[in-house]
């Protein structure tokens, strides 16, 4: 089998194409939780903490001459840091992402519980036409002999 055909075979698969979407839907969700991280929970974390701390340039002067107060890309342009303050971001970037996954995957689940008792008492669809006639002459046919 040629290079071109089997790789054909395997970029159109269903499960391929599946995963491809949701690695796109992924990312395209990632950026809504990042705004929803950066731009509405930060500064009201930051605003609960103290007039409008910002995690991200929190940081302990490591080096000798990198002076406190600036920001975080500055003080590390004049030597090591210890950036505590990023490590916190991204740890409560982490925590309220994973958060969100939680509730979408148990309203999921709660949504196919749902589903599944409507299946279940549901009653059964009516047979085709021809097959309530297939019956009745089975039935016929029975009650003759």
């Amino acid at each position: 089998m040629g290079l071109v055909k089997e790789f054909k075979q395997f970029a159109l698969k269903g499960n391929m194409v599946d995963m491809a979407v949701g690695i796109i839907i992924g990312g395209a969700f990632g950026l809504i939780i990042k705004s929803l991280i950066d731009d509405v929970i930060m500064p009201l974390v930051g605003k609960a903490t103290g007039s409008g701390v910002d995690f991200s340039n929190m940081y302990i002067p490591l080096a000798e001459g990198v002076e406190k107060g600036l920001s975080l890309d500055e003080a590390r342009a004049q030597g090591a840091v210890f950036a505590y303050g990023n490590f916190i971001t991204v740890l409560l970037n982490f925590l309220i992402l994973a958060f969100v996954i939680f509730i979408m995957v148990k309203m999921m689940n709660n949504a196919k519980k749902k589903f599944e008792k409507e299946q279940e008492a549901a009653p059964p669809p009516a047979p085709p036409a021809d097959v309530v006639l297939l019956t009745e002459i089975r039935d016929l046919l029975q009650r003759q002999n």
